[in-house]
């Protein structure tokens, strides 16, 4: 493939601009075109980075010739449609998270996907910064033992607003799909596995979406991790990696600008690094890196780890008793 990657942007919402802002720090993304809804809002959208085409429909966009991957940054319950459409029009594609809203609709887009030879990725941006990355060399070299133990949340305080997309049922809302895929994905990540057995619990909110939740993984061998999220509850978004020798400490590992390595017998480790805007660029990077490569998925974020994930966290709502209303 081209030395130039041509990048679509579908949806101009709050992720878009944060993803589209660290694309345009990588001289070899080209920022070729963005698509909405509303043309007004892509036009705009498009001046403020300058992008070459504004579409005023998603299906303008995927039907340019000249784009070579698409973006994905619609409402969680827009994925599968919205990746379905990219896909069917012979596109790469990087799809926000939640994935999907469920197995099925992520099994459905996997499989045209692979049926179809198409690249595919959850954008799952996390495991691609400096940070994360230094965590999985320490863990895989053996610097802090056995894993024994995750505990990792992520919750923030947000004010009650029945219509917005966090408390929505229609839209997905929840802290499960919009920040407890955090810490469930960093686990799947830190253990290669799906826990053996969960033990969740939610405060299921006045519009019926989980407004905080916390579950225990159990795995093969007594490891455990133990997570929590919340749309309601300022609750930061720390972790921590407890091995038989050694512990790892991530402050705030959604951004995780550093990482503190603590072996028995030495002297804490820390790495630190500086990150050019929010850190989005680092999965845009991995992206490219497949496409020149002709991989169809990424190794660091398989299709099948997706697919587990979201296995996962149905068997979570499981427990709960909560369904979507396009489930029910």
């Amino acid at each position: 493939m081209k030395n130039q990657i041509n990048w679509g942007i579908m949806a101009t919402g709050v992720i878009a601009h944060k993803f589209v802002s660290d694309l345009k720090l990588l001289e070899d993304a080209n920022l070729m075109a963005v698509g909405s809804r509303n043309e007004a809002s892509a036009r705009e959208f498009a001046a403020q980075y300058g992008i070459k085409k504004a579409y005023g429909s998603y299906e303008a966009l995927v039907a340019d010739p000249d784009v070579d991957v698409i973006y994905i940054a619609t409402p969680h319950p827009m994925h599968h449609d919205n990746a379905l459409l990219c896909l069917k029009a012979g596109k790469a594609v990087l799809c926000e998270k939640p994935f999907c809203m469920n197995v099925r609709e992520s099994k459905e887009v996997i499989d045209y996907a692979r049926s179809s030879d198409l690249f595919l990725m959850e954008a799952m941006w996390t495991r691609y910064i400096p940070a994360i990355v230094k965590v999985r060399e320490w863990i895989d070299s053996g610097m802090i033992g056995e894993v024994l133990c995750l505990k990792a949340d992520f919750g923030y305080r947000s004010e009650l607003n029945p219509e917005s997309r966090l408390f929505n049922p229609a839209l997905g809302g929840g802290a499960l799909l919009d920040v407890g895929i955090y810490p469930v994905s960093f686990a799947s990540m830190i253990f290669k596995s799906q826990p053996k057995s969960v033990h969740t619990t939610a405060a299921i909110g006045q519009t019926g979406v989980d407004e905080q939740f916390g579950a225990i993984f159990s795995y093969e061998g007594g490891k455990m991790a133990n997570l929590m999220g919340a749309l309601r509850t300022d609750m930061g978004a720390d972790a921590w990696i407890l091995g038989s020798e050694g512990k790892i400490f991530i402050p705030d590992f959604f951004y995780a600008k550093e990482a503190t390595l603590m072996v028995k017998g030495k002297g804490p480790e820390r790495f630190a690094t500086k990150i050019e805007g929010t850190g989005y660029q680092y999965e845009a990077i991995e992206v490219m890196r497949c496409l020149r490569e002709g991989l169809k998925e990424s190794p660091l974020m398989p299709l099948d780890e997706t697919l587990a994930i979201m296995e996962t966290m149905d068997g979570i709502r499981k427990q709960w008793g909560l369904k979507y209303p396009q489930e029910v």
